[in-house]
């Protein structure tokens, strides 16, 4: 088994997981404080207990068991009356909670200590719970004899509002000492409580009485100036809603010029009517027949003045929704934009500090301060200003002593301007320094054999400054405190790359160095070519396309056994995309081919596609983390249409092409080839509400070769099987919506379905639970509890075969 269920990411999806569940106990148990007897907080918050305790035990987090065990049994001992769960006993549910939010391995020791603590609380809690189903009553409240009248139970012990009064009068008869408990338990508990949003079941007791100054804060309401908190998900979301909404304002356009050709055709079929008319004219025809060309022109004559009429409607609609969307869009993308200067506060303390650690004397200064810039893009360029600014201490300004004896300042300028251009971020780091030493750097380059040395005195300027970008070079022999490794203009090159940015350096001798970012103003929305692989559609940013091109096949040459074009003066290789995405080669193969041209120097190919399909202006819709890093995907976006599109990262596209070279694997396009048979593969259906087996099932299938979809519910799973053709289903049993054993039983029922095998996998291990699950049905029941990988595959393999046919 290549996936280890205690490889790190499985710990991850866990965590993932338990941070879920634990919101929704948190929610639970703060409405249960409030509801004792709350029936859907109890089952809410018994399920989440419920499919944690399975998603541990399934990874093998004991410790998690152990805790979600016993928060599930305070829960079915609250939905069965035999306990009711007060504050105190909500206090340590809750810190249950706060430590299900942390919990991770079996290797931590505090998370040991901490969820045995609390087990062992609960579990005195459940020791004095009466073992029938008789409700218990609270201590201190009479019990209501037979005839007598009914008083009103005593309240729980609540905390009041700041300046309420709490009503004491009917808890009079309980013990003075028992009920400060509480009080300080229930103050203990909202103390330490996260805040929640109020739900719509909440009470007017229990929202807190405004403040007597509210009616003065109201007035502060129209304040331009006011900051107000914001969830950052909630303003990406704003952000990408806008987009969609530029990007499908713009459909508007094409739309309108295709109607200009259905006004096109209509006025050619109005001049064809009139010649018509003119013809028969002369002609006696019956007067009907006159009157009903007569009327025809007439309509159509209409008909053209209302097409007319609301064409220009639409031009006109097209502008103001096209210019609405621009400013909507520009009002989002303004919320999630940081003052540059947010992202520089460190920086003057470090040239400071670094300047002086040099012997140098250096002024510092900051332009475009208040230049907005995307919080993204702000976040990656501390590490990049830093390595640029110490690469302009070190190497470009010289001590004191020598520029004073080039006739300059002694105290040299260091400016980090940010500013925006031509709808770019243009970032500038410049000083007055001595410039680089061309002759060093061109003796490095041949030192370091990066180039022969005619080759290296044939390079112009800025042939020579791009060597400064290349990974470990510097022109430092001995490595110091701030310089010498290598790392800081190839750490800045990376991270402009990975931004769809380009960098520059340029220099004047004695006068100085300048390095010039050019980045975009947001990663939210890109301009990308759309090409089809495999019937599938892929984007590519247009920032990493070189060209694009129609090749013929007899063009494509094989040399040493590589395939190569020529391409602006030289010869660039070629690779299919169908070999980059491991999709299946076309079946028929056209004489000429898609390309596209991508990557820069030694590593430029050009790319097969299949075809293209034009550019589109894209809002990026980034992966689900949980996903992890998808191979040559960076995100996905929606089309016009609503079609989603995953977008290609190019830099992943070239290290597969590199794999393929280098391990010879890469196919010819020169001419088709016949398409090889496919094999059938036998497709696995898994149904469980558990985000950790789900994923776990589906890796331990598919890296075995079968085609795996998963459901989230049995609802969900007896809607796939009705719309999709399945070899298998596996199923959990305790499930929201409908269970395990219901969906068995539906699928057995079913005339069309009945043939499907099902197999359970549950935690439930009993034999009662066995049997009940193959009596609905089901053709093979596996116990999580004794769960492992092969177990689970040789069961599929019993009931269905092996992945292909």
């Amino acid at each position: 088994m290549t996936d280890d269920p205690r490889r790190p990411s499985l710990i991850d999806l866990f965590r993932e997981e338990a941070r879920t569940q634990a919101r929704v106990l948190n929610d639970g148990l703060l409405v249960l404080d409030r509801a004792p007897n709350d029936a859907a907080a109890l089952e809410a918050c018994m399920r989440a207990a419920h499919s944690l305790k399975g998603a541990a035990r399934i990874v093998g987090v004991q410790v998690g068991v152990e805790l979600a065990h016993a928060m599930e049994d305070c829960f079915v001992a609250a939905q069965e009356g035999r306990a009711l769960l007060d504050a105190a006993w909500i206090d340590e549910l809750l810190r249950g909670v706060d430590i299900i939010a942390r919990i991770g391995n079996d290797e931590d020791e505090s998370a040991r200590d901490a969820v045995g603590a609390c087990v062992a609380a609960l579990q005195a809690r459940m020791a004095r719970v009466a073992p029938h189903r008789a409700p218990l009553r609270r201590e201190g409240v009479p019990s209501v004899a037979a005839g007598s009248a009914v008083s009103a139970p005593a309240p729980r012990a609540v905390i009041e509002p700041p300046g309420a009064r709490a009503d004491t009068s009917a808890n009079a008869d309980a013990d003075d000492d028992a009920t400060f408990n509480l009080l300080a338990d229930a103050l203990r508990a909202q103390a330490t409580a996260p805040v929640v949003p109020a739900t719509p079941a909440s009470t007017a007791t229990d929202t807190p009485a405004a403040p007597a100054g509210a009616s003065s804060a109201s007035s502060t309401t129209n304040d331009p100036g006011r900051m107000l908190r914001v969830r950052a998900d909630n303003l990406d979301r704003l952000l990408s809603l806008s987009g969609e909404s530029l990007v499908e304002s713009r459909w508007l356009k094409p739309f309108a010029q295709s109607m200009l050709r259905v006004k096109r055709v209509q006025r050619d079929s109005t001049r064809a009517l009139d010649q018509l008319h003119e013809t028969l004219a002369d002609l006696k025809l019956d007067p009907r027949a006159h009157a009903a060309l007569e009327e025809l022109r007439r309509l159509t004559a209409e008909s053209q003045h209302l097409l007319a009429e609301r064409l220009a409607d639409l031009e006109s609609f097209d502008r103001r929704s096209t210019h609405l969307s621009q400013q909507l869009y520009d009002a989002a993308l303004q919320c999630r934009m940081r003052p540059f200067g947010d992202g520089t506060g460190g920086l003057a303390r470090m040239v400071r500090d670094v300047a002086r650690s040099l012997g140098k004397k250096v002024r510092w200064q900051l332009v475009g301060e208040s230049t907005q810039v995307d919080r993204d893009i702000l976040d990656l360029l501390e590490a990049p200003l830093g390595h640029m600014l110490r690469n302009a201490l070190d190497h470009g300004i010289e001590a004191p002593a020598v520029r004073l004896a080039r006739g300059k300042a002694e105290e040299g300028t260091l400016t980090l301007d940010a500013r925006h251009t031509a709808g770019a971020l243009l970032i500038t780091v410049s000083d007055d320094g001595a410039g680089i030493d061309l002759a060093a750097l061109r003796a490095s380059i041949v030192r370091k054999k990066l180039a022969s040395e005619d080759t290296a005195a044939r390079l112009s300027e800025a042939e020579l400054l791009e060597f400064l970008f290349l990974p470990g070079f510097s022109l430092r022999d001995q490595v110091t405190e701030v310089s010498g490794r290598g790392v800081g203009l190839d750490a800045v090159h990376d991270v402009v790359k990975r931004v769809r940015g380009t960098v520059r350096i340029t220099q004047e001798p004695g006068l100085g160095t300048r390095v010039q970012l050019q980045l975009p103003l947001t990663l939210s929305v890109i301009r990308s070519l759309l090409i089809e692989v495999a019937g599938e559609p892929y984007a590519v940013p247009l920032a990493h396309v070189n060209r694009t091109l129609h090749v013929s096949r007899a063009d494509i040459e094989l040399l040493e056994g590589h395939q190569h074009i020529a391409f602006s003066g030289r010869r660039i290789g070629v690779v299919t995309a169908h070999q980059i995405l491991d999709t299946a080669p076309p079946a028929n193969e056209d004489g000429a081919v898609c390309m596209m041209v991508i990557g820069d120097g030694p590593q430029t190919y050009g790319v097969v596609v299949d075809r293209f399909l034009g550019e589109r202006m894209l809002v990026v819709q980034p992966l689900d983390p949980r996903l992890g890093k998808i191979r040559n995907i960076t995100a996905g976006a929606l089309m016009e249409n609503g079609d989603p599109v995953l977008i290609a990262d190019v830099d992943d596209w070239l290290r597969s092409v590199e794999r393929l070279v280098a391990g010879g694997e890469l196919r010819h396009a020169q001419h088709g080839g016949a398409l090889t048979a496919q094999r059938v593969v036998r497709r696995v259906l898994v149904v469980d509400d558990s985000l950790t087996v789900r994923e776990l099932e589906r890796k331990l299938l598919a890296t075995r070769g079968y085609d795996v979809t998963i459901a989230v519910d049995g609802m969900d799973g007896w809607n796939a099987v009705r719309g999709e053709r399945f070899d298998l289903v596996i199923t959990d049993i305790d499930m929201p919506r409908m269970d395990g054993i219901e969906l068995v039983t539906l699928i057995k029922r079913d005339p069309q379905l009945q043939a499907l095998p099902v197999m359970i996998v549950s935690y439930k291990d009993r034999e009662e639970d066995r049997r009940a699950g193959l009596d609905a049905g089901a053709d093979y029941y596996l116990a999580k509890g004794s769960f492992h990988d092969e177990a689970l595959l040789d069961a599929v393999r019993d009931l269905i075969g092996e992945a292909y046919e």
